[in-house]
């Protein structure tokens, strides 16, 4: 059995740099970087290593529980506890194709996470949790949504406030609550893939409006208005998945106005407005009585929550939304509700959301700098939408990348109709280590970089 290692990694605790059992945990990991640890080196019993940094012991515990977590300890009974030896990673394929959160640098997301489920049980009766509830959520559940909307909108009535498992789930509530089969809803050329999905499945038909810079044209959905029999428009406008345009003020006000005189409804897809930098009021501001605005909490937080928050202004919509819904979504999960009320409410959800704007901002930089400009839209959210040479198209990139390990989505899954663009969709948060990120995506620029062989063979 090795001897212990003297204590020179401890570190000198300071209050100012957070927790102390973040500060332990973190100066093991810059020892195992430094080598002043090696894997396979005895530490300290927990008892000893309080008293020498003059700590409790819930704090060394938790230290060595957060350290576990990063796979940097691992437990051999009562021989005590050792450096782990690096973790090998199994999958060789780099995911940049899932729109998913970042995890954030600095927010310790299990103890989130455990301090949320404990106070949850602590207030919450266990049986509630475990049974059936009413479609909508429960009082509580809408007040933690008119609280999470509040920066969109100021003060929400809660009683206009539903809770879906899902922005999905609200998506195809919509539009079996507000069309008949036959009516076409209007989206933009490039589209979120669910809305294809839920509208195949109802039997509903999507037509294109053509865009510009700023998204949708105002007087061609008016004509498309006039033209078909529409039920709804589709509009995804802050951070546009995939092409991360934010439609300005100006249009959203023209959109509203036609709606208004259209007498259409809009769903309002909006899960990214809270990651964006000072982005512009909802169109739902503007067209107040027409808009299905849709929030959810799977792109901000975590999509394990599965919880969306939808604002319907007029009762007799709300209730023709509930029905629809109920009839295959009856409830969201109360024990993930209850979490996502608690997070909202004690302000867990605008920590750990600050962490994932400011981790998403990191990695757009780091996406700017490597692909060289080639990305355009915004440096916030989730995604940047790249433009192809002309040598690449985007389905022979996306097959080409993924034969080489890098997962990334073609322009075709979000296109509605015959529409050609060359792009791709590429995803910065499902990576979880930065570094990884950085590899995945100086490999995507290096394959950018050089023509398909197919068409190099046939190049002098």
């Amino acid at each position: 059995m090795q001897d212990e290692k003297p204590p020179g990694w401890l570190p000198q605790l300071v209050a100012s740099k957070g927790p102390r059992f973040l500060q332990i945990a973190d100066a093991l990991q810059a020892a195992l970087a430094d080598g002043s640890l090696l894997p396979g080196d005895r530490l300290p019993p927990q008892r000893q290593l309080a008293a020498q940094l003059d700590v409790d012991l819930t704090t060394i515990t938790r230290a060595y529980d957060e350290a576990r977590r990063r796979h940097l300890l691992e437990g051999r009974g009562a021989r005590g506890t050792y450096v782990a030896a690096p973790k090998v990673e199994l999958s060789s394929v780099l995911d940049l194709s899932m729109n998913t959160p970042p995890p954030p640098e600095g927010v310790d997301f299990d103890d989130l996470l455990k301090q949320g489920l404990s106070q949850v049980l602590l207030r919450a009766d266990s049986e509630l949790l475990m049974t059936y509830h009413l479609a909508g959520g429960s009082d509580s559940d809408r007040r933690a949504g008119a609280k999470w909307l509040e920066p969109m909108f100021g003060h929400v009535d809660c009683a206009q406030v539903i809770v879906c498992s899902g922005a999905q789930a609200a998506i195809a509530a919509s539009i079996l609550a507000l069309t008949e089969p036959g009516d076409v809803i209007l989206a933009e050329p490039i589209s979120y893939p669910g809305l294809r999905t839920a509208a195949a499945q109802f039997g509903r038909r999507i037509v294109a409006v053509e865009t510009d810079q700023h998204g949708m044209l105002p007087e061609l959905l008016e004509q498309a208005c006039r033209q078909h029999r529409v039920g709804l428009v589709y509009l995804n406008p802050t951070l546009q998945n995939p092409t991360a345009v934010t439609m300005p003020v100006h249009r959203r006000k023209e959109l509203a106005s036609v709606a208004q005189r259209c007498q259409v409804r809009i769903i309002e897809d909006d899960p990214y407005w809270l990651l964006a930098d000072a982005p512009p009021p909802p169109l739902a501001t503007f067209a107040a009585q027409q808009a299905v605005y849709v929030s959810t909490l799977s792109k901000c937080l975590t999509p394990g929550l599965r919880v969306a928050y939808v604002l319907i202004r007029e009762a007799p919509e709300r209730e023709r939304f509930l029905a629809a819904l109920r009839s295959f979504a009856l409830m969201v999960a109360p024990l993930t509700a209850a979490l996502a009320t608690q997070w909202i409410l004690d302000g867990s959800a605008a920590t750990l959301m600050a962490g994932i704007r400011k981790e998403a901002r990191l990695r757009h930089r780091m996406a700017l700098d490597i692909l060289s400009g080639r990305n355009s839209g915004a440096e916030d959210g989730l995604h940047v939408w790249l433009e192809l040479p002309a040598y690449w198209n985007s389905m022979q990139l996306a097959s080409v990348a993924g034969s080489e390990g890098i997962a990334v989505t073609p322009a075709e899954q979000f296109a509605i109709g015959n529409v050609t663009v060359n792009a791709i969709r590429i995803s910065l948060g499902s990576i979880k280590d930065r570094a990884r990120l950085q590899a995945g995506l100086q490999r995507l620029s290096q394959l950018l970089a050089r023509r398909p062989k197919s068409l190099a063979a046939g190049v002098a």
